[in-house]
């Protein structure tokens, strides 16, 4: 039997980031991954080796935007790791179907221009709603970049520029209740009120919808931030791909003396006497967690499926029942396409230059079939009718992802999860083989329409279904966020009020990862603020004292500009 300090279940980025930074200071630290290889949903592999030899693909994540709004990268010095970033630009693609095209640059002016080719009014409201948003993405960042009870930390994080931008929001009892009144309201409808034209609308929506809710659903307008997230701080990809990012974390992981096992499947945590105090693998294997284990699993999974029943019941009685029923878990999935190319898509109806496919591309028609292609899946159905999708070329951008002169193609499609009346295929969702092939070429076909050459430039493509995902990764119902991002379901909601501060009842047991704050998407942040409670319940009163002082002295700089 082994004995770490820590324990961590699983080995996502999350999990990289949390082992990091507790092996930064001391303590020894075991990952334990079921997969052939780390990294969970941030990965690149070569999907389909025979067919498409030299094809690396993101079976997963792509376009990395949250983990610049912290400072992972910087403090565990993953550049030193070999990490480098390609910024995109432009940034989004979106062709509509009377040959007008959304074309977004990194730079908002440039946008604006682009736009008032089309609309002079909606490239004046469109500098009005990035701005809006950047003050709101400012404001909420110190909140993301803390655990979401401590307000030391979250007042720590908040410099000149952050505290301009809140009282900016919050001036007066009147603009701080029309703010309120914005984010109870939904994407569509902030939308509609700031836009007159169906191309910047539906585009718009779409990326609002990548919270996995329908443009329309109330209180989540939150969304509309992610298109201005792309012009501060950027949309940007590893060199070679979102793997490698896993791979300087496993880097950095294993240069401060960390072990990463794979195919080491966690089946049971051990609890003694009310207390986590390792695990036991699917073979029998423990290993002992002098300090506490930390599961980088959603909740559901690590409560209902890990931990013994009663071992849960003696210390928290309700907790099983609060965890099963009282985190909802949304319908909606993914279908992935991936597919090797001998030339790029060419849009030729909307002016097609190849750097149109440097950032991602959006085929949006209008905001009414962007928000069928979210309720649809909810009730098991599979929007196919007019099919909206999320796009990225990432050899326009990095070209040694594939063959000289080849490029890969990366399709995001949203489905549902379970197909309404079906019991056969995988899990019995429904999805077969068949079927996941017939909806491809139907998605394809939709692509075609823009970029007619596609049809004889796909090489091989590789296709998986929801619970194919799911199966893959180990997400719940192959819900790549973990959980859904609602606004009941994020901060200290997130996954539940008795869990959101990455503790649990449990003594020693802790959680990060996606299910956790600030939720999905490639950030780090789970794994950082998780680390960060883990050394303050290590050492509650110096650790504290020490964040007190930093928090103090960091806003004190800031905004005497001492």
């Amino acid at each position: 039997m082994e004995n770490y300090d820590v324990v961590i279940i699983g080995a996502g980025h999350n999990a990289l980031v949390c082992a990091a930074y507790l092996l930064k200071a001391g303590y020894q630290v075991l990952l334990l991954e079921k997969r052939t290889i780390p990294g969970g949903a941030a990965t690149t592999e070569e999907l389909m080796p025979d067919e498409a030899p030299g094809f690396r693909f993101n079976p997963c994540a792509i376009d990395h935007v949250f983990i610049h709004l912290g400072s992972v990268i910087q403090e565990l010095e993953l550049t030193k790791y070999g990490l480098e970033y390609l910024f995109c630009n432009p940034v989004v693609f979106c062709p509509h179907p009377d040959g007008k095209y959304f074309l977004a640059h990194r730079s908002i002016e440039k946008t604006c221009a682009e736009i008032a080719r089309y609309s002079p009014r909606d490239a004046e409201k469109y500098a009005e709603f990035t701005n809006f948003w950047q003050r709101m993405v400012s404001m909420v960042t110190p909140i993301f970049n803390a655990s979401p009870k401590s307000l030391v930390d979250i007042a720590g994080n908040y410099d000149l520029r952050k505290l301009s931008d809140l009282f900016s929001l919050l001036n007066g009892a009147d603009e701080t209740l029309d703010l309120l009144h914005t984010m109870l309201s939904s994407p569509m409808d902030m939308i509609n009120e700031y836009f007159d034209s169906e191309f910047v609308r539906a585009p718009l929506a779409r990326l609002a919808a990548e919270l996995s809710t329908p443009p329309s659903q109330k209180t989540m307008t939150v969304g509309s931030m992610m298109m201005s997230l792309r012009h501060d701080p950027g949309m940007a990809r590893p060199k070679g791909g979102t793997g490698a990012l896993t791979d300087a974390l496993v880097r950095c992981v294993q240069d401060l003396g960390g072990k990463i096992l794979t195919e080491q499947p966690v089946q049971r945590v051990l609890i003694d006497d009310g207390r986590a105090v390792g695990v036991r693998l699917t073979n029998g294997q423990e290993y002992r967690a002098k300090r506490g284990v930390i599961s980088s699993l959603d909740a559901k999974r690590l409560f209902l499926g890990l931990i013994d029943p009663a071992e849960v019941d003696a210390v928290a009685p309700r907790l099983r029942e609060r965890v099963d029923r009282r985190i909802p878990m949304h319908n909606e999935a993914i279908l992935k396409i991936d597919c090797a190319l001998a030339e790029p898509p060419r849009f030729v109806h909307h002016n097609h230059q190849d750097e149109y496919l440097m950032g991602s591309v959006v085929i949006a028609d209008s905001v009414v079939q962007v928000e069928l292609a979210h309720t649809d899946p909810q009730i098991g159905r599979i929007p196919l009718d007019d099919p909206s999708m999320y796009l990225v070329v990432p050899t326009m951008r990095d070209p040694s992802m594939a063959p000289a002169g080849k490029h890969t193609l990366w399709i995001e499609f949203f489905a549902p999860y379970q197909i309404a009346g079906a019991t056969d295929g995988l899990k019995g969702t429904g999805w077969t083989e068949a079927l996941k092939n017939q909806v491809a070429d139907r998605v394809l076909e939709k692509l075609a329409d823009y970029a007619p050459n596609l049809h004889s430039a796909i090489i091989a493509r590789h296709v998986e279904s929801p619970p194919e995902l799911e199966e893959r990764i180990g997400v719940l119902k192959g819900n790549y966020y973990h959980l859904d991002m609602s606004l009941d379901q994020m901060m200290c909601f997130r996954p539940l009020p008795e869990l959101a501060n990455y503790q649990t009842p449990i003594e020693g047991l802790y959680l990060t990862g996606a299910g956790t704050h600030p939720g999905g998407s490639i950030s780090g942040l789970p794994g950082r603020n998780c680390a960060r409670v883990f050394l303050q319940s290590q050492h509650p009163i110096g650790q504290r004292l020490t964040d007190v002082a930093d928090a103090l002295k960091s806003t004190a700089k800031s905004v005497f500009k001492l």
